[in-house]
């Protein structure tokens, strides 16, 4: 995984662009690239693009990938900010899972149609990618795609996959590609867990970056370019202004617009990175109720567990004893008993560690445990890894030590496309 030559091509071209273009570079832009730049608020990729008066976007027939995260400060949608505005020519919004408007739960998409607030013709991207895609690209007849959709930071949160499609089938279809950056919303300090490997590449994880990646949307754009695309698509980024990698989401001062339905809060998005791996259980991840992923439990667990959990030292992080009754998904409308998570010093809280201990404590203190027929762990750990160790009676350390090396090798490229302090 060396940064190679195409790779220092694709990531020095990208930043210069954007510097040429006004967006940063600049000594405005190098002032505020402090804390000091907007009365201490972060100002993402949009609310720089377009305090320059949309220059990098003079001239283009302009397509828009995003969903309701795509929003301003004041939660105005970025399309229905753009739209009436002259200086872009806004011809086509492309939809991820969930749908432009965020209409649909997970695993769904909005299809094909013409959005009744501006007009303009919604093109679904959702599981359509190569070829398939860039034809979508073609049709719609714009010649720059826009990328601006909040990510949660974990690798098998789907958005980051559209990015990376999206940029494949802009580089088929002859496009410019545009990504506006915002925060990663559990800080940009660190990348965790296991590196996916390749025959187990799914939409929950097409390449391999580790299973909490630390990185923002822009900078992961950067990678892919120079490390993954076998056609670089010609990017530009606009980074964030008075972002820096230790900052939390609530340190931000942005509004926190939900993602997907079951990503509510951004301590939602804290925990997702490691409780999201009960998804390859028989347990409830907390989906249908109000704590989707700080809740987990399944019919016949008592407060075993949460003991167990508790013993295992932890940082950050305490585990109560919890009962609920999910509304839909897995035991729906049954009373559960489990876990919930309360994290209580985010700065030590190690969230793929913890999903791992938890896997490793259910296991011993539920008879009933069991991984997911299809063995679907595996896809969202990147590996056999994790469940082998696991089933053979590996404890949490031996868990988390497997993976030390080939962490080492993904921090060491990711370092090389890392924008902020």
């Amino acid at each position: 995984m060396s940064l190679s030559r195409r790779g220092l091509l694709a990531a020095g071209g990208a930043v210069g662009a954007v510097g040429a273009a006004g967006v940063a570079g600049t000594p405005a832009a190098a002032a505020d690239r402090g804390r000091g730049g907007d009365g201490g608020r972060v100002r993402t990729g949009f609310d720089r693009l377009a305090a320059d008066g949309y220059r990098l976007l003079d001239g283009r027939r302009v397509g828009v990938v995003t969903n309701p995260t795509g929003v301003t400060g004041d939660v105005r949608h970025i399309v229905d900010v753009m739209h009436p505005d002259e200086r872009v020519d806004l011809t086509a919004v492309f939809g991820p899972e969930h749908g432009f408007r965020g209409t649909a739960q997970a695993g769904g998409s909005e299809g094909r149609y013409d959005d009744p607030a501006t007009g303009l013709p919604v093109y679904d991207t959702y599981q359509i990618s190569g070829d398939r895609l860039a034809e979508v690209f073609t049709e719609s007849g714009v010649d720059t795609v826009v990328f601006d959709i909040q990510d949660a930071g974990a690798r098998f949160y789907t958005y980051i996959w559209t990015l990376y499609d999206c940029m494949e089938a802009a580089a088929l279809a002859g496009r410019r590609f545009v990504v506006l950056d915002r925060p990663n919303p559990v800080s940009g300090r660190a990348a965790l867990g296991p590196v996916l490997r390749p025959e187990f590449a799914t939409f929950v994880g097409r390449k391999p970056i580790s299973q909490a990646h630390g990185m923002t949307v822009a900078e992961l754009a950067l990678l892919f370019n120079g490390e993954f695309l076998e056609r670089p698509v010609e990017l530009e980024i606009v980074r964030m202004s008075g972002w820096r990698r230790s900052d939390f989401y609530d340190g931000t001062g942005l509004p926190w617009v939900p993602p997907s339905p079951n990503m509510p809060t951004p301590e939602t998005a804290l925990v997702y990175s490691g409780t999201c791996l009960f998804e390859g259980t028989n347990l409830s991840e907390g989906r249908g109720t109000t704590r989707p992923f700080e809740l987990l439990g399944a019919e016949g667990i008592d407060r075993t567990w949460a003991e167990a959990a508790n013993a295992e030292g932890l940082r950050g992080v305490r585990f109560r004893e919890a009962y609920f009754a999910p509304t839909f998904s897995k035991f729906q409308g049954r009373t559960v008993g489990g876990v919930q998570l309360h994290v209580h010093d985010r700065e030590s809280f190690d969230p793929v560690r913890t999903g791992i201990a938890l896997l490793v404590t259910a296991k011993r203190s539920w008879s009933g445990f069991a991984w997911r027929p299809d063995n679907w762990i595996d896809r969202l750990t990147g590996s056999t890894s994790v469940r082998t160790l696991i089933d053979a009676g590996a404890d949490t350390d031996e868990v988390v030590g497997a993976w030390r090396e080939e962490l080492a090798e993904f921090r060491a490229t990711r370092n090389r496309y890392l924008q902020y302090r």
